[in-house]
C-alpha cells in the first residue's frame, strides 16, 4: 500500500502500481506516453490527440467537461488522471465514487515538474521522470539566456470569439507569457475573461496580439478581424499547445518560444 497525495493535496492508497489508465487531461496523456506509459492506457478524452494514434489505442470517454461514467466505470481502471482547470469538480467526485483519482493543479513550471515527479511515482518511472524534468530545466536555463535581453512587449492573448475571450492573470498561459518578456495586456483580470474589443482596443497599449490555435481554432482569415480594431498592432497566429500544455510538452516549447520572438525580431509570423 503506497500513500500520496495529488496537487490538490488529496490522499491517495494505492494498493498496488495502476496498470489501467484513465487520462482526462490532452496534455497529460502525452506526459503518460512519453513516460512509457502508452500500453497501460485504456481511456481518454476526444481532445487527446498526441500521440497521433492514442484514440485508436484506447476508449474515448468523453471531453473534458463532461464524461460517459458508464464507459468509465466498464473500463475497470485502476486510476483517473484529472486536472483542476481541465475538469470539473463534479466529474471528479463523480470518479472517485469508485476508483482512485489524481488531480494536478499547475500555474508554473515547478508545479509541472512537481507532476512529473507524481506520476514517476505512481506508476514506478521515476528514472525516465527524473531524465524528463532535466531536459525541461536544461531548456529552460537556456531560453532564460537567450530572453534576457529581449525587449518587453505589452501582448494580449486570444482564446475565442463570439465573445472575444483572453487569457489573463492566473493561468499557466499567463505565466508562459511573462517569460518570453510579453507582459499581458489584461493583468488586472483573472482567468478567461470576456472582452469587448472595440472598447479595449481604444483604452490599452497593444504591442502584440497573439491568436491561440486552440481552444478557438484561429486562422489566418481571424487576423483581419482583429486588425478593423488594431490597424497598427502586429497579430499572428501561435501553437496554443506550447502555450497552455504542460508536462513533456515543455521540452519543446521553449525553442518553440526562441523561434516566435525571431519571428517577431524580422516581421514575420509563425
Amino acid at each position: 500500500m503506497k500513500s500520496l497525495k495529488d496537487q490538490l493535496g488529496r490522499v491517495l492508497m494505492l494498493r498496488a502500481i495502476p496498470k489501467r489508465i484513465i487520462s482526462l487531461v490532452p496534455s497529460q496523456t502525452e506526459l503518460l506516453c512519453d513516460l512509457g506509459l502508452t500500453s497501460l492506457i485504456v481511456g481518454v478524452t476526444k481532445f487527446c490527440i498526441h500521440p497521433l494514434d492514442i484514440r485508436n489505442r484506447a476508449v474515448v470517454v468523453g471531453g473534458t467537461k463532461q464524461v460517459h461514467l458508464d464507459k468509465i466505470k466498464a473500463l475497470k481502471p485502476d486510476i483517473i488522471l484529472c486536472n483542476k482547470e481541465e475538469n470539473t469538480k463534479e466529474m471528479v467526485e463523480a470518479c472517485a465514487l469508485f476508483c482512485d483519482v489524481h488531480v494536478s493543479n499547475i500555474y508554473d513550471i515547478e508545479d509541472s515538474k512537481e507532476l512529473i515527479t507524481q506520476y514517476g511515482d505512481i506508476f514506478e518511472r521515476q528514472h525516465t521522470a527524473e531524465k524528463l524534468i532535466l531536459l525541461i530545466e536544461r531548456e529552460f536555463q537556456d531560453f532564460n539566456k537567450f530572453i534576457a535581453n529581449k525587449p518587453a512587449l505589452k501582448t494580449a492573448y486570444f482564446i475565442w470569439k463570439n465573445p472575444w475571450m483572453v487569457s489573463a492573470n492566473n493561468t499557466f498561459v499567463n505565466y508562459l507569457l511573462q517569460l518570453n518578456k510579453l507582459e499581458n495586456v489584461f493583468l488586472d483580470k483573472t482567468r478567461y475573461p470576456e472582452i469587448d474589443l472595440k472598447i479595449e482596443s481604444k483604452n490599452r497599449q497593444f504591442d502584440l496580439v497573439l491568436l491561440s490555435s486552440e481552444p478557438y481554432p484561429f486562422k489566418s482569415e481571424h487576423i483581419k478581424e482583429v486588425q478593423a480594431f488594431l490597424p497598427n498592432t502586429p497579430i499572428i497566429l501561435v501553437d496554443g499547445e506550447m502555450f497552455s500544455w504542460y508536462g513533456s510538452r515543455l521540452a519543446k516549447a521553449f525553442q518553440y518560444f526562441k523561434a516566435l520572438r525571431l519571428s517577431l525580431q524580422n516581421n514575420q509570423s509563425l
